[in-house]
């Protein structure tokens, strides 16, 4: 418990970061993608996978190059990845040790690792869009929080209990309110900033938080694969970068693609 209360004093400044923006942000979001890169990899080689970690590092920056440079980055990280493919294929043709499901696993490292930490960026360019970046870690935040406390009152019925034997039912329902009612608060406090209707903000806060909740436990089951606890260590008594950020990623993704094609 004193370990978690020594990382909370470690996540302020970098959570101050997020609510900057500009180039404070644009700096937290890289080197958070590079490290939640470099966990996943480092997780997925204790299963004895070899993940293509230069081809991996490689395709991120150029991805965050266009994401700094191009008006649509979007548009190109489809080019991207195929270069990335092609060049891991290379290796499986002249590294006999290099197999397809390595290829595989280090595109999945730079779409979950880097391409989801990114919608965080590119929701903050959006017209309002900082409302945005505070909608996607509120939204998060009162969804764990309500999650927590509704499985520890009410929670009877285990959700997935070979992924994370702790959650139940009960607190995710939990969660899906609190993540709606987070929200709608921060649509009702910030009324002039975005003329966006509170029943959007309810929306995107239900969705988060189920999408949320998605990402925590995807995040949990390649852990279990790979027989491990936690991710890499970085923050005292919270883990590593996928550790505390899991749930985050799939809730910009799902404010993204809202904010894009339904707004």
């Amino acid at each position: 418990m004193n370990n978690r209360y020594i990382g909370a004093v470690i996540l302020l400044p970098i959570l101050a970061l997020f609510f900057l923006g500009g180039w404070w942000l644009k700096f937290i979001v890289v080197t958070l993608s590079f490290r939640a890169l470099y966990e996943y990899y480092f997780v997925v080689s204790k299963k004895g996978h070899k993940p293509l970690g230069l081809v991996g590092y490689l395709t991120l920056a150029l991805y965050y190059a266009s994401v700094f440079i191009l008006e649509d980055p979007l548009s190109h990280l489809g080019v991207l990845l195929a270069l990335a493919l092609a060049f891991g294929f290379l290796c499986m043709i002249f590294q006999e040790e290099t197999t397809l499901v390595d290829v595989g696993i280090t595109l999945m490292g730079i779409l979950h690792a880097g391409v989801l930490f990114s919608l965080i960026l590119l929701l903050s360019q959006k017209d309002g869009g900082q409302v945005y970046v505070y909608l996607v870690f509120i939204s998060s935040w009162v969804c764990d929080t309500l999650a927590y406390y509704t499985g520890r009152m009410f929670g009877k019925h285990k959700l997935i209990e070979r992924v994370s034997p702790k959650k139940t039912v009960e607190g995710a329902v939990g969660g899906l309110f609190g993540g709606a009612l987070g929200a709608v608060l921060l649509g009702y406090l910030w009324p002039a900033t975005l003329s966006v209707a509170l029943i959007h903000f309810l929306i995107m806060g239900f969705l988060g938080a189920f999408f949320g909740q998605l990402g925590d436990l995807a995040a949990s089951s390649i852990k279990r694969y790979a027989g491990e606890k936690d991710y890499p260590k970085l923050i005292p008594g919270h883990g590593g970068v996928l550790d505390r950020f899991d749930s985050i990623l799939f809730v910009a993704l799902v404010v993204y693609v809202y904010t894009s094609y339904l707004l």
